[in-house]
């Protein structure tokens, strides 16, 4: 029988399809699978018009048949089936799709979801096998017709017996390489997995004859195998079903089975959407963080179906970054199965989906911050960081997203409150967000510069995570009230008159103040304050980058060389002023030792390391001995 060639550009473009579009061979099957559920989805749609097509929903299924010794792997169903015409249309051109048409002769009220479009889904089988052979009858027509291919020569189609109407495509697969197992495609285990992986929530029944391990006799611990055909899908999405259909339990179990938490999800996300772009989704706050949560191996992304079959188990695009910790599954029949990674990142109906998500979870994050605010607690001690990450991530691009949804510790109410909070109870007069940085909350209370503001009774935030100061720096200001950290040298609490007697004593000492900067080179200016009340000392900064800035940039990998701009304060109402002054005029090798501890002790209360520890114990051993 003479050889037909395929009407596409034959060898070129299908060895572009399969090695391009298809990188992954595992979703052959989900293909075939697909392909075979619109054939039932056809014949039990032509049955309701047409009375001579007599079948029964309960009877359509698909059958996986497999031969190991003759490596023969065979995808059956009772479908619609085709005549000699479709098998030349459908597969003897690549990329022509016999359920994409049928969907678009279909009327508007007539539209049914039909998963794929037979052609380029159907060559996918060639990653797997060196020869398919598909043998089908039409429920319209008396004959039966096989077709055969090896690949991009060409196929053949000849008559063929068979008794009843569908489709059984055999796949001959290949022999194993060094490079890939092919024979794993044979294998029940493999088979198994890779339905409910993919083609799960199929609404036919999906059979397949499984091996039984049982126990023959207990005492001789003896087992036999008996084979029993099984249906390994479960058909119907939970997704799908109607939320009040649904109990909480059966939500918490698909969760944890899923994506396997051994905990309950913390808030069950459910929504339908109907519009341009139509998708129903199933999302979970989990109630902690994965253990890679925070590292480099992890991967976000939620598991992305079309009508129920999996095209990618985790989509990144449909999920910003700051929502990264969302788990969940999407389904539209607007995606097509068809369709490469590359495609789908440009895909206005997947951006579309992925915008409504974003404000539906940014949404549902309100409310339970309104609503139920000890649980909202509760999530953001697990997940509040990647927020604040998200604040100040892209240039703070997202930030008047997110500046609602961050909370930080209060000194005057002892726990987290909102910036929103903050702003409503702000002293009347005071014209700043007060805040101050550290590694925990006592630390940050025994900070010099944090009684000052204390003092004037203004509340001040406690920021101990490491992105806190990033993420204030980034919103700038809320509700028009500037953010101001205590630390900072620039920090205007004082009366006039303070400001002006402070101003004397600076300039009265200047050459005093000048030979410390000179000693202690790391500082870029050394000063005499009164903002101190019973420290002696304190670190403050000028610039943009305070400390705890810099604590972050020098603990990562690369040295940035981002340093903070410092300004050793000395408290000039302290006795340890008046003895400066004293040792700089009699004594100035004892006032550049003073000068050395003063500043190692402001080092060590703003939490820095002192790089000569050794020298400086012994020069406060010298003054204690004296």
């Amino acid at each position: 029988m003479a050889k037909k060639e395929f009407k596409s550009e034959s060898k070129r473009l299908l060895d572009l399809m399969i090695n391009s579009i298809y990188t992954n061979k595992d979703i052959f099957l989900r293909e075939l699978i697909s392909n075979a559920s619109d054939a039932l989805d056809k014949v039990y749609y032509e049955s309701l018009t047409n009375k001579d097509i007599k079948v029964k929903r309960k009877d359509l299924a698909i059958q996986i048949v497999y031969d190991k010794e003759k490596r023969l792997l065979s995808i059956i169903d009772n479908g619609c089936g085709m005549t000699k015409e479709e098998l030349e249309e459908n597969l003897g051109t690549i990329a022509k799709s016999g359920s994409l048409s049928f969907k678009e002769n279909m009327t508007k009220d007539e539209k049914i979801d039909i998963i794929g479009q037979f052609g380029v889904g159907f060559y996918s089988a060639f990653m797997v096998s060196d020869k398919i052979q598909v043998l089908s009858k039409s429920v319209l027509a008396e004959d039966a017709y096989l077709w055969e291919s090896e690949g991009a020569d060409g196929y053949t189609i000849k008559k063929a017996e068979k008794e009843d109407h569908g489709t059984e495509i055999t796949l001959h697969i290949k022999e194993d390489t060094d490079d890939y197992e092919y024979s794993k495609y044979l294998e029940e285990y493999e088979l198994k997995s890779l339905v409910t992986k993919y083609s799960d929530y199929i609404r036919f029944p999906i059979k397949m004859e499984v091996t039984h391990h049982e126990l023959k006799d207990e005492e001789k611990h003896e087992y036999e195998d008996h084979k029993e055909v099984e249906v390994l899908n479960s058909m119907v999405p939970i997704w799908k079903k109607k939320k009040s259909d649904v109990s909480d339990e059966e939500y918490d179990n698909f969760y944890m089975d899923k994506f396997s938490d051994y905990d309950k999800p913390l808030r069950v996300i459910s929504s339908s959407v109907e519009g341009i772009t139509s998708y129903k989704s199933l999302l979970f706050i989990p109630s902690h963080a994965p253990y890679d949560y925070y590292t480099q191996e992890y991967e976000k992304g939620l598991a992305l179906y079309s009508n129920g079959v999996l095209i990618m188990e985790k989509c990144a695009d449909l999920l910003p970054d700051y929502f990264s910790f969302i788990k969940g599954v999407v389904d539209s029949e607007d995606l097509s199965l068809n369709i490469s990674r590359e495609l789908l990142q440009e895909s206005q109906s997947l951006k579309l989906i992925a915008k409504n998500i974003e404000g539906k979870i940014r949404k549902e994050l309100e409310n339970m911050l309104k609503e139920e605010r000890e649980t909202y607690i509760s999530f953001f001690k697990t997940f509040g960081v990647q927020l604040k990450y998200g604040v100040y991530n892209n240039f703070g691009q997202d930030k008047d997203k997110l500046k609602d949804l961050v909370m930080f510790y209060s000194s005057r109410h002892e726990k987290l409150i909102t910036l929103q909070e903050y702003v409503q109870e702000m002293k009347e007069g005071q014209e700043a967000i007060y805040y101050a940085s550290g590694a925990s909350v006592d630390k940050i209370q025994a900070l010099p510069q944090v009684e000052q503001v204390r003092d004037k009774e203004y509340d001040i935030l406690y920021l101990t995570d490491y992105v806190d100061e990033f993420c204030i720096t980034a919103i700038q200001e809320y509700e028009g009230k500037k953010f101001v950290n205590v630390s900072d040298g620039n920090l205007d609490l004082e009366s006039e008159e303070e400001k002006e007697a402070t101003k004397k004593v600076n300039e009265d000492n200047e050459e005093l103040l000048k030979a410390m900067c000179d000693e202690i080179k790391e500082v870029n200016e050394v000063r005499f304050s009164n903002k101190l009340k019973s420290h002696p000392v304190c670190l403050t900064t000028k610039g943009d980058v305070s400390i705890e800035m810099q604590k972050v940039f020098d603990a990562m990998p690369n040295d940035m060389g981002i340093k903070a701009q410092t300004v050793l304060e000395i408290n000039e109402k302290h006795p340890i002023a008046e003895k400066l002054k004293k040792l700089y005029k009699k004594d100035k090798e004892e006032f550049l030792t003073y000068t050395k501890i003063l500043y190692s002790e402001a080092r060590i209360i703003a939490g820095l390391p002192i790089d000569n520890p050794t020298e400086i114990s012994k020069l406060i051993c010298d003054v204690i001995s004296k």
